[in-house]
């Protein structure tokens, strides 16, 4: 491999991993400022475990033999010490820790379901069991060898296969599905109800979101530093205009509902419509791109006010955003796909795989989350008292302030 490749791979893994402090920014300015450090530590807690998770076992799960095996075998290269004395190991580890990336943001994500009123030890237990059950098979499914990957081959159905070139299923629908089932698990925070909570540092949320622009141009394009680069014209173009085109449908919607956009509004919208491009970024014409961005943030904009209407307090819209954006992006290339879309040369065999793989996911994902998250909360609890929350979880669980400003 040549050496420019190489060097892509190693920015590209950069650009994936600052996401999650991304993340992070852009969680803890939506919440209460005396939840700013509970919610960011969420974010970094699982940068931390589920590096050493992926390391020890993860990437030899993320890989099978054959669409019938669920994962590979956790120990078959325990600490991944084979592949760093194989013959092209550097570049197998580089390729790993691509993969890492991967599955850090995953786990942050779901954390906004439960702003305010998590417990950080609890959350940790979730993230790890979670991301062995779930994540790492999951990737496997999609991108490992499993049955997702193999499915059109499965169903008979020619050169059809499932489309999730950077994670619409494997990530974001996952995700979302976990983060459903554990705002139904924690139940609504103390006074929920639509206005009671706004974004404490709008700011934070803005350098946030624009963390994540820059970086998921290394989350959709980095994987082809093992194609020559040969794709990359048309993934960065559709990265940069599905997002752009998300922010404006995001902000009109506002604009027609509440009589104002806001900027909140699209930041939001950049992150719907990044999250809807990223499956479909190397199979879109940029025309449908634009399209897919303007559909993605106008759909987002009103499916985050469900929660109020359903029932489910999913604190900062991880289901909103991440689980409808990602059977958007999902779906949508049954229709638009370059050369196998219903409406771009093909037939109704690219939706049919498509929304198997998707709601295969959604389902899965969801149930193991919520009886993983009911597990723990009845047996050493998930949420913190009321009064905690009331008082400030920044305090009651870490002892720390994330504005310790001096009174005069």
């Amino acid at each position: 491999m040549d050496t420019g490749s190489i060097a892509w791979g190693l920015t590209a893994t950069a650009l994936v991993l600052f996401m999650t402090p991304g993340v992070a920014f852009f969680y803890g300015g939506l919440v209460k400022a005396k939840s700013v450090i509970s919610m960011m530590m969420m974010s970094f807690g699982a940068l931390g475990l589920i590096s050493v998770l992926w390391i020890l076992y993860g990437f030899n799960m993320s890989a099978v033999n054959g669409p019938t095996e669920f994962a590979g075998n956790p120990f078959s290269d325990f600490g991944l010490g084979k592949l760093a004395m194989g013959e092209t190991g550097s570049i197998d580890l580089l390729g790993a820790t691509y993969g890492a990336t991967f599955a850090i943001i995953t786990v942050a994500l779901i954390s906004g379901a439960v702003a305010d009123r998590a417990k950080f030890g609890s959350w940790m237990i979730f993230a790890g069991v979670w991301a062995t059950l779930v994540y790492f098979p999951v990737a496997a499914w999609v991108w490992g060898g499993g049955w997702i990957m193999k499915l059109g081959e499965t169903l008979g159905l020619g050169d059809i296969a499932v489309i999730d070139y950077a994670g619409g299923t494997a990530v974001h629908i996952n995700a979302g599905a976990a983060a459903l089932a554990l705002a139904l698990v924690l139940g609504k925070r103390v006074g929920f109800q639509k206005g009671i909570t706004k974004p404490h540092n709008v700011p934070l949320v803005l350098i946030g979101a624009s963390i994540l622009w820059f970086g998921w141009f290394g989350f959709n394009a980095g994987a082809e530093w093992l194609n020559g680069l040969e794709n990359v014209g048309i993934i960065v173009v559709n990265t940069l205009g599905a997002t752009a085109a998300a922010i404006l449908g995001w902000m009109l919607v506002e604009k027609f509902k509440d009589g104002k956009a806001t900027s909140v509004g699209a930041a939001s919208g950049a992150v719907a419509g990044l999250v809807a491009i990223t499956p479909a970024c190397a199979n879109l014409e940029p025309g449908w791109a634009l399209l897919l961005g303007a559909v993605a943030g106008a759909v987002c904009a009103l499916a985050v006010e469900l929660k109020f209407k359903l029932g489910f307090d999913d604190s900062l819209d991880v289901v909103g955003i991440h689980l409808v954006g990602g059977v958007i992006g999902t779906l949508y290339l049954g229709f638009f796909a370059i050369g196998t879309g219903l409406f771009t040369g093909g037939d109704l065999s690219q939706l049919l795989v498509q929304a198997i793989a998707a709601f295969a996911v959604l389902a899965y994902s969801f149930v193991v989350a919520y009886v993983l998250g009911f597990a723990i909360e009845k047996t050493i609890g998930f949420r913190i008292k009321n009064e905690d929350e009331l008082a400030g979880i920044d305090t009651s669980v870490h002892g720390e302030e994330g504005y310790a400003l001096e009174r005069v």
